[in-house]
């Protein structure tokens, strides 16, 4: 097939809008979304800008850092780093930060090591080792959560940028939907508000469908890994996954219109600004006397697993 805008050889077919696009109309197609994104979610008219990228060195991350250097590293204003979560997941972990590194080089992009064995004392996989049957994304969820906040802290950054595609963000509205969680709803990136102690979490990608991530991630020769997290199949997010990709068969625009009905949701009631405390056992904002990620330690504790931890904070 041939391009719609201008008949050369087409790469990709939007059925979302119908149209086939040559390699370099879908790339101007996808960054002209970002590019939007970076103006509705970052203020550029600040004298500095600091942003720090969160690099899983998977095609979502790979592409942000890419994207965010590319429209970004000619404004002097804007300073870029980036950093990766090491959750101590073996077969996996490892080819993920090799690909996070070699991208962080070829960028010229300040690149940072965290893990979970040096802040918590354990790896995701001693977690889920101790007993077979937790479900590992609630405990990875809110400790990779910490740590984002943590290192992006300590990059001293305005934002932080997360990989998230407009299949990751429609699942995610939907599954706040199906829990009634509407507070978190609300607190979806990006936020806007400015909280002691919370980076601001941006998500450039979050209009760009994964296939496209994917497409744009070849297309250009950017290196990423394509290996999945091998607790994948048992996270409960693949149930809505499914469920919107069913209904994409019979509406091909169904995510985008999941997107709009958020931003619509969330300009009808302004974002709530609530004080965030301080956490009792680690110091880290939150809403409650404890934070998601003690809390998931604590339970450990509870079941008999703290002996086996040096279950401290820095």
């Amino acid at each position: 097939m041939r391009c719609s805008k201008c008949n050369a050889e087409a790469i990709y077919f939007a059925s979302y809008n119908g149209l086939y696009l040559c390699r370099e109309h879908f790339n101007e197609m996808v960054e002209k979304r970002v590019k939007s994104e970076i103006r509705k979610q970052i203020d550029l008219k600040k004298p500095m800008v600091r942003i720090s990228v969160a690099i899983s060195g998977g095609k979502d991350s790979s592409v942000t850092l890419y994207l965010l250097h590319k429209i970004l590293s000619n404004r002097r204003n804007v300073k870029l780093a980036a950093f990766t979560v090491d959750e101590g997941i073996n077969g996996y972990r490892p080819a993920g930060l090799d690909s996070a590194i070699r991208l962080a080089n070829m960028l010229g992009v300040e690149h940072s090591i965290i893990r979970f064995r040096d802040s918590f004392g354990m790896t995701l996989d001693s977690i889920v080792s101790s007993d077979p049957n937790r479900i590992p994304c609630s405990y990875c969820g809110p400790l990779r959560r910490k740590l984002i906040n943590e290192m992006a802290e300590q990059q001293n950054a305005d934002y932080v940028a997360l990989g998230l595609n407009l299949d990751d963000y429609s699942q995610s509205i939907l599954m706040n939907v199906a829990k009634g969680d509407f507070d978190r709803f609300m607190r979806m990136s990006p936020q806007k508000d400015i909280k002691d102690g919370l980076v601001r979490r941006i998500a450039p990608l979050r209009s760009v469908p994964e296939k496209e991530v994917v497409i744009y991630a070849v297309a250009n020769g950017i290196p990423f890994d394509s290996s999945w997290c091998p607790y994948y199949s048992r996270a409960q997010r693949n149930i809505f996954r499914e469920v919107i990709n069913r209904l994409s068969e019979y509406n091909p625009s169904t995510k985008f219109s999941i997107l709009k009905f958020f931003e619509r949701a969330r300009s009808h009631e302004a974002e709530k600004t609530k004080i965030l405390g301080r956490c009792k056992i680690c110091g880290a904002p939150t809403e409650n006397d404890i934070c998601s990620a003690c809390a998931a330690i604590e339970s450990l504790r509870k079941e008999g697993k703290g002996e086996e931890y040096d279950i401290s904070f820095r």
